[in-house]
């Protein structure tokens, strides 16, 4: 049967690869890359470097195929439909790449930024794959170092304070207000830098962008000192490449904390 590996790729950094991930690596045929145009090209060519740098002697082939664009400006209520669309399209793709490119006793693989199982849709499309029944394969998961284990490590602090809870979400949800009962907030996806809302507030930000590449940023401080800075960066940035990832741990100072 055909074997597929979700590979967990880290941040950005080879260095960053586990052990595990790098024997996954070595032991796989095809390696499945859906590029995402031009603009981030540079996203294909980190996958490129990390299997020269782990898998020097070759022997294996990279199937590249273009990724479906997602209807970004899909809010409200038509913001999960549009997801779903998204993802439906993908799993088309990801069928007929398995289907076509890899032999009946092959072995695949799909390198995950991160961690596959922290905001990263595929498991959810390779099941979907699964349950249409038109090719079958087993799959595996090889866990990586995600953007949030990066993050914290670049600015040498915890993601939580003692007896205290932390939860990750998404800017679209930070946007919404601080969860309940939780004042160490990590924040992914925030296209709309939600984090300008408590700027008031006696909050501190880590953030970073490109963590673990060679263009990576890194701000932290009061929010309302660094906040402004970082919308002035991260606009340079975007500007200068055209597309952005960052991620930022906000920090609420309550008087009992």
């Amino acid at each position: 049967m055909r074997k597929i590996h979700v590979i967990g790729i880290g941040a950005g950094d080879p260095d960053q690869l586990t052990l595990q991930a790098v024997r996954a690596l070595r032991s796989t045929d095809v390696f499945f890359v859906l590029d995402k145009g031009e603009v981030k090209s540079d996203l294909t060519r980190l996958r490129r470097d990390m299997l020269d740098t782990h898998v020097p002697d070759g022997g294996y082939r990279v199937v590249e195929a273009r990724d479906p664009e997602r209807d970004r400006r899909a809010g409200g209520a038509a913001y999960s439909p549009a997801v779903g669309d998204w993802r439906s399209a993908r799993a088309g793709i990801y069928e007929r790449l398995i289907a076509e490119e890899l032999g009946e006793e092959e072995s695949g693989a799909f390198l995950v930024w991160g961690d596959p199982a922290l905001y990263d849709s595929t498991l959810g499309i390779l099941e979907e794959v699964l349950a249409r029944g038109s090719v079958a394969f087993a799959y595996d998961v090889v866990p990586g170092i995600s953007s949030v284990s990066a993050l914290v490590a670049r600015h040498r602090t915890g993601l939580n304070r003692v007896a205290r809870p932390v939860q990750i979400t998404t800017g679209r949800r930070l946007a919404e207000g601080f969860p309940e009962g939780v004042d160490d907030v990590v924040v992914m996806l925030d296209a709309h830098q939600a984090f300008r809302r408590y700027a008031d507030q006696d909050v501190d930000i880590y953030w970073g962008a490109y963590i673990g590449t060679p263009d990576e940023i890194l701000v932290s401080g009061p929010l309302a000192e660094a906040g402004p800075r970082i919308e002035r960066l991260r606009a340079e940035a975007r500007e200068r490449k055209g597309w952005i990832m960052d991620t930022y741990l906000l920090r609420r100072n309550p008087r009992d904390v």
